[in-house]
């Protein structure tokens, strides 16, 4: 009985390398860019074209404040001392309450624009990856990775298509 207890540990042992052999070539693998997948949406297309609009009469401010500062300066350059010191100094005072102006609606413009961006691509993210599992249970797959972690791939295995187009079947931009 002494040698069947010597032998069974080895039964064993190659009984897992025999096993360990064929596993991997049984592991169905899949590669996505869910970068690219998220940002192709045409969710996050249309995301994309209501921010601008959002927050285009911002911009156009800011663009008008530019202006009007540069325009100061010009003003206070080609007097060139032909100025009193008086309305020399209005001037520089206009000019640099409009720098303070404009530097707090860009850090405004910046804030808002950065927390919308961050909102709308969390959730994309979020329904992504969601239709990226299911995507890879309907293909009976085992495992999928993200492009930027995989050093080589055959562009067969690149889901990043179909990841598209099956978000944008189940989530059409409204």
């Amino acid at each position: 009985m002494s040698v069947w207890l010597g032998i069974r540990p080895l039964m064993v042992c190659s009984a897992l390398f025999a096993f360990a052999q064929f596993a991997p070539a049984q592991t169905k693998v899949a590669v996505i860019n869910l970068q690219q997948a998220v940002f192709q949406s045409a969710e996050i297309k249309k995301a994309d074209a209501q921010m601008q609009a959002t927050f285009k009469p911002r911009q156009d401010k800011i663009e008008t404040l530019n202006k009007e500062i540069a325009a100061l300066a010009q003003q206070i350059q080609s007097a060139n001392g032909k100025l009193t010191p008086q309305v020399e100094a209005d001037l520089t005072t206009q000019g640099q309450r409009k720098q303070r102006d404009l530097q707090r609606l860009q850090d405004d413009l910046q804030a808002d624009a950065t927390a919308y961006r961050n909102d709308v691509l969390s959730k994309s993210s979020d329904k992504m990856q969601a239709v990226v599992k299911k995507l890879a249970e309907e293909k009976g797959l085992d495992l999928v990775i993200d492009v930027q972690t995989a050093l080589y791939f055959k562009d067969a295995m690149d889901l990043t298509k179909d990841a598209i187009a099956a978000y944008d079947k189940a989530y059409p931009p409204k």
